[in-house]
C-alpha cells in the first residue's frame, strides 16, 4: 500500500506546497494554521467523469485535494494488463480506510483505521486517459483542521525531485481545472449547460465499451438457437441507444413457476459501481440454493430503470407478482416496487445493512460496544418491546440519537428487523442468524473491472455450476434416508412419500 503524506502549506495559485529556505540551508515545510487557504480560488471535490493524462496526474490531484480536505491518501487496489503488466485501474482512498488485520491489533501503533468509505476509482479509458468512474466523498471520522508542520533538510537531488513533484502537481491542477470545473470567488461548483446535458446524457443510457454491443448481439442469438424459451427485451432512447436491457432463459423462466414467490433484487453491481451495471432476480429452490430467474442491465439507480426492469421480469415471467421481495436499503427501489408489485412485501436485506456497519459506525467512540449493542438488538430481541428497548438503551448510552444513519434505520426498522417480520414469508433468504448472509449470484466470477464481454462468459459458467449443484442435491435427495425419529407407522409412510416425490 502507498500512502501519500499531507503537504504542508499552500500557494496562492492551488499549488499543494511551497518550500521556505532557512537560514542555515535547511528547507522549512509549513502549514497555515487553518488548514485551507481563503480569499482564492477553492479546489474542487473529484467527480465521475473527471479525466487525466496519466495515473500520476490523477494521483497528484486526488493528492491535493485530500490536502485541502485535511486527510492522507493511499493505493487500495491496483489492476495490472497480464501480458505487459500495464496498469489500466486503481482505487485510491482515505488512509483511515479499512481496519487493522487481527494480528496487528495488539501493536503498540495507536489504531487510526475506522473503515472510512472516502474513495476514487478511476480506469484507463479507450482515449488512453485516466477516466474516474466512482467517487465517495463522505469520511466517518474528523478531518485534520491543524496544520501538519514538518521541518526536514534535503540533499539537492532531493529538493529537485520535491520541485519537479511539485510542478507535476500544479500541472494537474492546471489540466483538471480546464477539463472540468473552474469555482467562483464564493466556493460553489457550477457546471455550464453543456456539461450538465453531457452528464444528463451518460446517465440516460448504458455506458458499453467497444466490441460490447456486438458481445450481446452474439450471446443473444446463439441463445435463441440453443434456448428456444430465451427471452429478452431493450429499452431504447429516443436517439436509439441502448438504456435498460433485461433477459432470462428458459430454466429461468421454468424455475419461477415453482420458485417465484419469494425474490431477491441483488443490485451489489450497480450500486457499487463496477464495470458491468448488472441486476439479478435470485430466488431460492426446494434445497435451499440459488436460482437465477433473471439478469438486467441498468443505466442507472433511477426510478425509471427500476420500474422498468421489474415490468420486463413480470412481462417475462407471464404477469408473477412475488409475495416478498428483500432488496438494499433504498428508497427509489421501494417507490419502484410499490408501482409495479403493489401487493408485494418489500424488506431490505438484514445481511446488507450489518455489512455496513464498520463503514457508517467504525469512526464513532466506543465503535466495538455500539456494534455489540446493535447486534444484540437486532438478533436476540424476541419481541417488538424488548428490540424497542435495546435500540433506546444503545441511542441513549452511547449518545448516537443524532446519527443520521442510525435514525433512518430506526425509521425503516419495520422493513429489516426480524422481530417485526415474523409473520413474513422469506423461504430462508432472511439470513436473520449473526454470520448470515445472502451471497451475490455471480460471486467470485465477476469483479469490479470485469468487462461485458468476459462477463458473458462467466455468466454461462456459473449457470452450469449451479445446476451441476442442483442435481446433485437431487440425487442425493433421491438415494438417501433420515433417520425416523419415532416409531409410528404414519411417520415411515410420510417419509416414502417424500422419496417418491422428490
Amino acid at each position: 500500500m502507498e500512502e501519500a503524506p499531507l503537504p504542508s502549506e499552500k500557494g496562492n495559485d492551488g499549488e499543494c506546497s511551497t518550500s521556505q529556505r532557512g537560514p542555515d540551508g535547511a528547507t522549512a515545510v509549513s502549514d497555515d494554521q487553518n488548514g485551507i487557504s481563503f480569499g482564492r480560488k477553492e479546489f474542487v471535490a473529484p467527480a465521475v467523469g473527471m479525466e487525466f493524462e496519466s495515473y500520476d496526474d490523477a494521483y497528484n490531484y486526488y493528492k491535493c485535494y485530500a490536502k485541502e480536505a485535511g486527510f492522507r491518501v493511499r493505493v487500495k487496489n491496483s489492476w495490472f494488463k497480464r501480458n505487459s503488466r500495464e496498469k489500466y485501474g486503481a482505487v485510491l482512498c482515505c488512509s483511515s480506510q479499512g481496519f487493522k488485520r487481527i494480528k496487528d491489533v495488539n501493536r503498540l501503533r495507536k489504531e487510526t483505521r475506522t473503515g472510512c468509505p472516502a474513495m476514487i476509482r478511476m480506469r484507463l479509458v479507450d482515449s488512453k486517459r485516466w477516466r474516474v468512474l466512482e467517487v465517495a466523498l463522505e469520511h466517518n471520522h474528523l478531518l485534520g483542521s491543524k496544520s501538519y508542520r514538518t521541518i526536514r533538510k534535503m540533499s539537492a537531488g532531493t529538493k529537485r525531485k520535491s520541485q519537479s513533484s511539485a510542478d507535476a502537481e500544479e500541472r494537474t491542477i492546471k489540466l483538471y481545472r480546464a477539463l472540468v470545473i473552474d469555482s467562483g470567488a464564493n466556493g460553489n461548483q457550477s457546471f455550464s449547460e453543456n456539461e450538465a446535458r453531457s452528464l444528463s446524457d451518460h446517465l440516460n443510457h448504458l455506458n458499453l465499451k467497444k466490441g460490447d454491443t456486438q458481445a450481446i448481439y452474439n450471446y443473444f442469438c446463439r441463445m435463441q438457437l440453443t434456448n428456444p424459451n430465451f427471452y429478452y427485451l431493450m429499452d431504447l432512447t429516443d436517439e436509439g441507444n441502448l438504456r435498460n436491457l433485461f433477459w432470462a432463459d428458459a430454466r429461468s423462466r421454468a424455475a419461477c413457476v415453482y420458485f417465484g414467490d419469494v425474490i431477491h433484487l441483488d443490485t451489489t453491481f450497480l450500486s457499487n459501481k463496477y464495470e458491468i451495471p448488472l441486476v439479478a432476480f435470485v430466488g431460492v429452490n426446494h434445497h435451499g440454493q440459488s436460482v437465477l430467474l433473471g439478469c438486467g442491465l441498468l443505466a442507472g439507480e433511477t426510478m425509471e430503470s427500476y420500474t422498468w426492469v421489474f415490468k420486463a421480469w413480470s412481462s417475462c415471467m407471464s404477469g408473477c407478482s412475488p409475495q416478498t421481495i428483500t432488496t438494499d436499503r433504498c428508497k427509489i427501489l421501494h417507490s419502484a416496487i410499490e408501482e409495479v408489485f403493489p401487493r408485494c412485501h418489500h424488506c431490505f436485506g438484514l445481511s446488507h445493512i450489518m455489512r455496513k456497519v464498520p463503514e457508517k459506525l467504525g469512526g464513532l467512540n466506543n465503535y466495538d460496544a455500539i456494534r455489540r449493542a446493535l447486534t444484540k438488538a437486532v438478533y436476540e430481541s424476541l419481541k417488538v418491546s424488548e428490540f424497542e428497548t435495546a435500540w433506546g438503551i444503545m441511542v441513549q448510552g452511547f449518545d448516537v440519537g443524532d446519527h443520521e444513519w442510525l435514525r433512518a434505520l430506526y425509521e425503516d426498522r419495520v422493513r429489516w428487523a426480524p422481530v417485526y417480520l415474523k409473520d413474513t414469508f422469506f423461504a430462508g433468504m432472511s439470513a436473520a442468524r449473526p454470520g448470515e448472509s445472502l451471497n451475490a449470484f455471480f460471486d467470485k466470477y465477476v469483479h469490479k473491472q470485469t468487462p461485458l464481454k468476459e462477463f458473458l462468459d462467466k455468466y454461462e459458467l456459473a449457470l452450469q455450476k449451479k445446476h451441476r449443484e442442483e442435481a446433485l442435491a437431487d440425487n442425493d435427495s433421491r438415494n438417501s434416508s433420515h433417520g425416523l425419529k419415532t416409531r409410528c407407522s404414519f411417520e415411515l409412510q410420510l417419509s416414502k412419500a417424500r422419496l417418491m416425490r422428490s
